[in-house]
This record gives structure tokens, C-alpha cells and sequence, in this order.
């Protein structure tokens, strides 16, 4: 069977934010797992197709949660809020990896 080409747009830069480095992605890595900051509009099948335009890796699962930014107060005084962020945890089939930090060293 012959694999569909994924064209990339400028809007398929757009999807994907920024890979998130944490302990919480570091356990995903650990079986198979990557997790990414997306637009708020990004749907998984965008998300999807992004990491396949990009990475040329076609995941085998995409979750998304959307984390509300939390209120803080500093020094005691004034009061922030954190800024609302939608994650994607995809899920990379056996024998795939995608290597963030090689990518970014270039």
C-alpha cells in the first residue's frame, strides 16, 4: 500500500508550539510517548498530520487536554494568572522516536 504525501503549509508550523520537557513527559518517553504545547484550536487530526509533515513519524495516538492557568500571588501582594494551555500526549508507534533535543541543537 503506498503512503499518502503530507504537504506542509504554513499553518502545519503553526499546530505544534513547542515540545514540553517535564518529569510527566519524561515517563511518556519512557513507553513510546511525546508530549507537545499546540494551538487551542488544533484538533488531533491536525496534530496529527503536523507530526507526520515534520517529523516524518505517523503517531499512533493523540490525546489532548487543555490545563487552565492557575492563579498565583506574588510576594504576598498582587495576584497573576498563568496562561491557559492546550497539550498534546501522542503516542509514536513501536520502533519510532522522535529526538527533540538533536532537533533543536541544529
Amino acid at each position: 500500500m503506498a503512503d499518502k504525501k503530507v504537504n506542509i503549509t504554513a499553518n502545519t508550523y503553526d499546530v505544534l508550539s513547542r515540545p514540553i520537557i517535564s518529569e510527566k513527559a519524561a515517563k511518556a518517553a519512557e513507553s513510546n510517548g511525546i508530549v507537545f504545547e499546540v494551538a487551542p484550536d488544533a484538533t488531533k487530526k491536525e496534530i496529527a498530520n503536523a507530526i507526520l509533515a515534520i517529523y516524518n513519524v505517523k503517531p499512533a495516538k493523540v490525546n489532548i487536554v487543555n490545563t487552565k492557568g492557575k492563579i498565583k500571588t506574588f510576594r504576598g501582594k498582587s495576584k497573576g494568572q498563568q496562561r491557559t494551555i492546550k497539550k498534546a500526549y501522542v503516542t509514536l508507534p513501536k520502533g519510532q522516536t522522535i529526538d527533540i533535543l538533536a532537533e533543536s541543537v541544529k
